[in-house]
């Protein structure tokens, strides 16, 4: 059985107001190509296929052309798309009745039938984004189950899941918190159940096969970046099964984006001066979305997003911000509070402590907004 696996398209994504159809044309019309040279047995969508539970008409009809194109492309192929935590799942599901015409498996909920067979290839179990605190206990093992009880030819058997599996590596994630990532609880591993022969994820955007898992279980990640610490390669997932119980074969294919975001310097951060400098002397031609990193020991001057714009004012690179953090703040190691500790602390020290672990610059004019919002809240709480 032959698969091509992806996941977390975002259509819709905007970056600090730029439209970005462009790219997402592009990945999508890549993903055509590729299916069309592989000639897969399905094509599985893990996931977080829009961007924002309301997409817009225009990206709507976009996913619409371009899924009818891949189709196309190879018309004797699965397709199974699942709902991720960034979907709508009552308006994934909409259409299912019509796209099932094409071949094409649009689940929501588990009412829409997890259990999806490619005759005589294999069997997929398509799992949606479920909330933790709404997840059946032992779900992924009851549908696995079923399988293993229709699955009388010995077929090679995915799950596809939109989840967080703790222990993988969260790179290029801003809001990872303990087990959380995304807003998503982590499970473990093994909660995943045994019984399948690749695990189809979405949700983490770094591509990788989870450590652990026997090669087994992996994330696609991203085909086109999200974010500006997505700093590593974007692709899709070729996978291979040549029987149930046989290891997969992975081949990662890169999805080239036709405007890549940069960041200034490509690593960690430097001073302005030295940043301003790199700015002015990059290729304004090139089509590209830039970032400046900087440290600063105070705060930057008060021109500085000025400055970047007016650098970057002709041509195809597009400036988007100056992201800045103190140096100080960058070179002291977190402390460790103890309970009691962290109980004694007044909020705006909780405030400064949690933007100086992640690497903000909380300055003056924010800790008077601070101190206002807190007073009021002070106040309300008298009053009640």
């Amino acid at each position: 059985m032959k698969i091509i696996h992806t996941s977390d398209w975002h259509l819709g994504h905007a970056l600090y107001g730029a439209d970005r159809t462009e790219e997402q044309k592009s990945m999508l019309s890549q993903i055509e190509d590729l299916v069309r040279s592989e000639s897969p047995d399905a094509l599985i969508v893990s996931g977080d296929i829009y961007h924002t539970g309301v997409p817009s008409t225009t990206v709507q009809r976009l996913f619409t052309e371009s899924v009818l194109r891949i189709h196309s492309a190879c018309p004797e192929m699965v397709i199974v798309i699942t709902a991720g935590n960034h979907d709508s799942a009552a308006k994934h599901t909409v259409s299912k009745v019509l796209w099932e015409t094409q071949n094409v498996h649009m689940v929501s909920y588990l009412a829409d039938g997890p259990v999806i067979e490619v005759p005589g290839k294999g069997w997929i179990a398509a799992v949606p984004y479920i909330n933790e605190r709404s997840m059946p206990e032992g779900l992924f093992q009851t549908i696995l189950d079923d399988i293993a009880q229709r699955n009388t030819g010995g077929l090679p058997v995915v799950l596809s899941a939109h989840l967080t599996v703790i222990g993988s590596d969260f790179d290029g994630h801003e809001d990872v918190r303990d087990r959380m990532v995304g807003g998503i609880e982590g499970i473990e591993l093994d909660a995943l159940g045994t019984g399948y022969d690749y695990a189809a994820l979405g949700h983490i955007h770094h591509a990788q096969t989870v450590s652990g898992s026997g090669g087994r279980v992996r994330y696609s990640g991203t085909p086109v970046p999200v974010s500006f610490d997505e700093k590593f390669a974007h692709s899709v997932s070729v996978v291979e099964i040549a029987s149930h119980g046989a290891v997969p074969v992975i081949r990662e294919e890169e999805i080239k984006n036709p405007r890549p975001l940069i960041n200034i310097p490509t690593d960690g951060f430097e001073s302005w001066d030295k940043v301003k400098a790199k700015a002015e002397a990059f290729p304004k031609d090139k089509p590209c979305y830039v970032r400046l990193n900087v440290e600063v020991k105070d705060y930057l001057p008060s021109d500085a997003k000025a400055t970047a714009m007016s650098i970057f004012a002709q041509g195809e690179a597009r400036f988007c911000l100056v992201n800045a953090r103190r140096k100080e703040e960058s070179e002291k190691k977190s402390k460790a509070l103890t309970v009691s500790e962290f109980k004694a602390m007044e909020p705006l020290e909780v405030a400064k402590l949690y933007a100086s672990d992640t690497s903000k610059v909380f300055g003056e004019d924010l800790e008077k907004l601070f101190k206002e919002v807190e007073d009021e809240v002070k106040n309300a709480a008298r009053n009640q």
